[in-house]
């Protein structure tokens, strides 16, 4: 006899298979994550709750409409209030919370975990094989190197890193702006308010200095050698021309290019292939210190490479003169507030640079990082956002 279900269960997971019942690719794994989606909204109106499906259980634009009508349909039969009702305590830090549904699902919620057990020996088989992938397939591929992973891994992780939650690095302004606590004293406005209370200075106000982005400059290699990468690179960096204005961002084999405007689109896909037609030498050679030349000959004033943060990302296999790279890395230094170089290399624990071009470029760099998975980009991202 199957024990009788949570209300607020019973309409979620109701709805996943009324999907699944009208031709919609609904597994169990993304009813559940549907239902960890709704837990974190808690209490959730119907706009959450249509959102909260729409994202975790509609993978496909074409699916957009028959959703649409699905929801209409199945919460005009089913009352909602139990769901909208659902008001449970969010978990406190990192630990994750254990959230029980009677009779069919026990789930736990905090970082990445969670997990599906079946009170009912005869529960579907793929209840615990989705959920083995929500599980542990998101840490796997977070360590897990872009060259090693499959056509299907590299979907998944290509869709994780434009969510990354990139921010463009900020500075303080010399000008200040008023304040309700500051640094400095307002003298100016404190006279002011005090002609309101008979020059008694009861009111005082005070002000403190401003924030303005930096300029964040991405110089990615797209030649041979960084084939396994590259693409991931570049979802990087469509997640961080999302983050602000003044993000720019320059592809080079053995010479350069602008892509910003190509990644300036709501379509990631259309314009990573539009770069892939648009730069004539992707998967050739590699030329570091001319490409930088060019950077900073032509484009120096345009992309407001002082002050910048400039990120450059290579495996630092130079064919052209390492004294050349040098050179310009030197003055790109020079220009920079702060240069990152991001290597994937440095990924293995038994590398060293010691490749010329990577040797050259070293005094010159101020952060030297990996860029072989997921966590490294997530890593960078951090430390632009510092």
């Amino acid at each position: 006899m199957t024990p009788q279900l949570d209300p607020v269960l019973e309409r979620l997971v109701g709805f996943g298979r009324e999907l699944r019942q009208r031709g919609l690719p609904v597994g169990t794994g993304r009813i559940l994550t549907f239902c960890r989606a709704v837990r974190v909204l808690a209490p959730a109106d119907r706009d959450r709750l249509y959102w909260a499906g729409r994202l975790s259980l509609i993978g496909r634009r074409e699916d957009f409409e028959a959703y649409d009508q699905a929801f209409d349909d199945w919460f005009a039969r089913n009352d909602l209030a139990p769901v909208i009702e659902l008001n449970l305590p969010a978990p406190a830090g990192d630990e994750p919370e254990r959230v029980e549904f009677p009779g069919e699902l026990e789930v736990e919620v905090g970082m990445t975990a969670a997990r599906w057990r079946s009170a009912d020996e005869d529960e579907e088989p793929e209840g615990e094989a989705a959920l083995r992938i929500v599980a542990s397939g998101v840490e796997v591929l977070r360590d897990k190197s872009f060259a090693d992973l499959t056509a299907e891994e590299r979907a998944r992780v290509s869709r994780m890193i434009r969510r990354l939650a990139v921010s463009v690095p900020v500075r303080r302004t010399r000008r200040t702006r008023p304040a309700a606590k500051g640094a400095t004293f307002d003298v100016r406005r404190t006279l002011r308010r005090s002609l309101r209370t008979e020059g008694e200075p009861f009111h005082r106000a005070w002000r403190s200095r401003g924030s303005r982005a930096r300029p964040l400059v991405l110089i990615l290699d797209v030649s041979g050698s960084m084939a396994p990468y590259s693409r991931a690179l570049m979802q990087f960096a469509y997640a961080a021309m999302v983050a602000g204005r003044r993000v720019e961002t320059f592809c080079f084999g053995t010479r350069l290019t602008r892509v910003t405007r190509t990644l300036r689109t709501k379509d990631p896909d259309r314009a990573l292939h539009e770069i892939g037609r648009t730069v004539e030498d992707w998967e050739g050679g590699t030329r570091i210190g001319e490409s930088l030349k060019t950077l900073l000959d032509e484009w120096s004033q345009r992309t407001a490479l002082r002050g910048a943060v400039v990120v450059l990302c290579s495996d630092g296999l130079e064919r052209g003169d390492p004294e050349l790279l040098r050179q310009q890395m030197a003055r790109l230094r020079r220009l920079a507030r702060q240069v990152v170089w991001v290597n994937p290399l440095k990924g293995s624990p038994k590398y060293e640079p010691l490749a010329r071009g990577m040797a050259a470029a070293l005094p010159s760099i101020d952060v030297f990082l990996p860029g072989h998975n997921l966590e490294s980009l997530e890593d960078l991202g951090r430390i632009l956002s510092a």
